[in-house]
């Protein structure tokens, strides 16, 4: 029943211009399909695709920086995702009418031009993907609770969870797979940590572990790891009502399959209400399909797409055919 996942992964790895990819598939808490090919690098010599191969994440990073935010609201740092920006950051006339919903929601409105931050469109009114949410939610948590993201998500997920697979890296090792990126204006490096850059690795095992915990509501073995309020919190939609019907649905950061599908979204349109997941520019992906007690990772090491490849269209097959073998 995995074979026709395999098939899938396998293609996307062929149309993409990488050099090692991964997959692995947990049904109602077992693994039913673990499988690593390729290499790690362009180099001769490179590593086999392992276990331990710790693959970019791109923005599968944003399910931690949205674990840190709603850690932050579960504990009282922050009073409501309903807050607004100037509250915390200054009462900036760019940031009027913005709130902590619009940046977890992709609908703030703002982006970088030329080290500056400008509005783009009214708050709440559209739905456009710029990563200066994240480094303002990163000013927010470290003002309301005088931690960075990075260590928030030390704490209270690595050490909480063992994860010793999963940081941010200012270095890499013989672990980390090279990206293939071909000096894309998108691609850069940092060796700032504290969770606010992309500069995110991890194991697909570890990934898909994070899953598993979404789909358990913070629990592991049957004991409560993670408050099942923070998850909830995160995984439900926040996406303000006011927004286009034709964009996307989300939580904290995640994609989520509303009741009624009205707008384009990473999720394969068969896939069950309440279903949520998160894809990178690397073409890693992390599923989740509470319905059907399924998680679903897959790695690449390709950043971006190449000429001719659709990857909304591939991310829906990824999802139609996890959804379709195993359900």
């Amino acid at each position: 029943m995995t074979t026709q996942i395999l098939t899938q992964v396998k293609k996307t790895f062929s149309a993409l211009d990488c050099t090692g990819g991964g997959v692995i598939i947990n049904k109602r808490g077992h693994t039913v399909l673990e499988e690593y090919f390729g290499v790690q690098g362009q180099q001769d010599g490179a590593k086999k695709v392992g276990p331990h191969t710790l693959f970019h994440l791109a923005s599968v990073r944003k399910t931690y920086v949205g674990f840190a935010v709603a850690y932050a609201i579960y504990h009282n740092f922050i009073h409501s995702i309903d807050d607004k920006l100037s509250d915390y950051l200054g009462d900036q006339e760019v940031f009027e009418s913005v709130t902590i919903r619009h940046l977890l929601t992709h609908t703030h409105g703002l982006r970088w031009q030329k080290e500056r931050i400008m509005k783009e469109f009214k708050a709440g009114y559209n739905w456009a993907y710029r990563d200066v949410n994240v480094e303002l939610l990163a000013k927010i948590i470290f003002k309301t609770t005088g931690k960075t993201i990075a260590e928030i998500v030390d704490e209270h997920v690595f050490q909480t969870l063992s994860f010793t697979e999963t940081n941010w890296f200012g270095n890499k090792f013989d672990k980390h797979i090279e990206v293939i990126h071909h000096d894309s204006p998108f691609w850069y490096e940092s060796d700032v940590c504290d969770g606010s850059k992309m500069n995110m690795y991890s194991s697909l095992k570890e990934l898909a572990k994070w899953g598993q915990v979404h789909l358990d509501k913070g629990q592991v073995n049957g004991k409560q790891m993670i408050p099942k309020e923070i998850i909830q919190l995160s995984t439900s939609i926040q996406s303000p009502n006011v927004k286009p019907k034709y964009s996307p649905t989300n939580g904290f950061f995640w994609f989520i399959q509303p009741q009624v599908i009205e707008g384009v979204t990473e999720l394969s349109p068969i896939l069950p209400e309440g279903s949520f997941q998160l894809l990178g520019y690397t073409s890693v992906a992390l599923l989740v399909i509470p319905t059907e007690n399924i998680v679903a990772v897959r790695g690449f090491n390709g950043f971006g797409s190449p000429q001719g490849f659709d990857y909304l269209k591939d991310i829906h097959e990824f999802g139609s055919t996890v959804y379709q073998s195993i359900r």
